[in-house]
């Protein structure tokens, strides 16, 4: 075969593919027609709508997690609005108690007081006090249910399940050591001033400092809140819920002072702290996190089913 009849051979192959693809311009995506039974029928029959035009009130219960000088336990309620079975609104109010944890109940027994610790720590007993605690935690946010399904235990009971995201706003009522901010108390010269004056002197600058360290002042952070939870359908009106939430801030959780210029450093006038005052700039910025149990209940009652 000489070199012009493969170069015939070539083009009319070419010919006949262009050919196909022009004569067939619908053929890029082919229909798959249903037919028997299932011909028309929905992707799911008879699915329960949980959560499309429903209100729902969780009464739940949660702890802080990771925390450092004390764990809070929360006792509260969400309310909400879903517009569809995929989004909703939501309010939460959760109240707060304080318990310490294993550091603050060494920090008690074993911490040291001297003329230069004493405004961080002015007794070592009495460290519980000066701790920050988060009294109550509230907020709003929007809530997404991208995925649902249902979970087997042991091939034998099966519960419709959902998974949701939510972001939103927190506010914080967080209750910290009070500001110690005279240039005095709690600081070494003052303490060696009062020394060298007489007993009865240093005794009263000791109660003065001690005295701070009970002296609170509460605010209220505001701070991003978002977290990611699951729901367990247990009846057509009633679920269980496991949540995580995070909400970040500042905040001062030991009530020492360990931030700010100390402007009377001779080595250093510059420095940083301790800088003899217990403010604002002794806050640092805290990953506040916890869990929540809860138990959701759905108004109306009786929930949409599909076709």
């Amino acid at each position: 075969m000489n070199t012009a009849s493969r170069w015939l051979i070539a083009l009319g192959l070419g010919l006949a593919v262009a050919g196909g693809f022009v004569g067939t311009p619908h053929a890029a995506a082919q229909e798959v027609q249903v037919t028997g039974p299932l011909a028309g029928a929905p992707a799911v029959r008879k699915m329960r709508i949980y959560r499309d035009g429903r209100f729902s009130i969780q009464p739940e219960f949660g702890a802080t997690l990771v925390d450092e000088f004390k764990r809070t336990l929360f006792m509260g309620a969400t309310v909400g609005y879903h517009f569809t079975d995929w989004i909703g609104v939501h309010g939460f109010f959760d109240y707060g108690v304080s318990l310490n944890t294993d550091l603050t109940k060494q920090v008690q027994s074993h911490g040291q007081t001297t003329d230069y610790n004493a405004l961080s720590l002015p007794t070592a007993g009495g460290f519980s006090n000066q701790v920050g605690q988060i009294k109550f935690l509230t907020g709003l946010q929007a809530t997404f249910i991208p995925l649902r399904g249902k979970l087997a235990l042991f091939q034998a009971w099966f519960v419709d399940t959902d998974f949701y995201l939510f972001a939103g706003a927190a506010f914080a009522s967080v209750q910290e050591r009070a500001d110690v901010t005279d240039g005095k108390t709690c600081l070494p010269q003052t303490f060696r001033n009062a020394r060298a004056e007489s007993d009865s002197s240093l005794q009263k600058v000791q109660d003065a400092c001690q005295r701070t360290q009970g002296q609170h002042s509460t605010r209220l952070a505001v701070a991003p809140t978002f977290g990611v939870g699951i729901s367990f359908y247990l009846t057509t009106y009633m679920a269980m819920t496991v949540e995580w939430r995070a909400f970040p801030f500042k905040w001062n959780t030991s009530g020492t002072d360990q931030g700010g210029q100390n402007q009377h450093r001779k080595a250093d006038s510059n420095g940083p702290f301790p800088d003899g005052n217990i403010n604002s700039s002794d806050r640092t910025s805290q990953f506040n996190q916890m869990v929540k149990l809860g138990f959701a209940f759905y108004l109306p009652f009786q929930g949409e089913i599909t076709k």
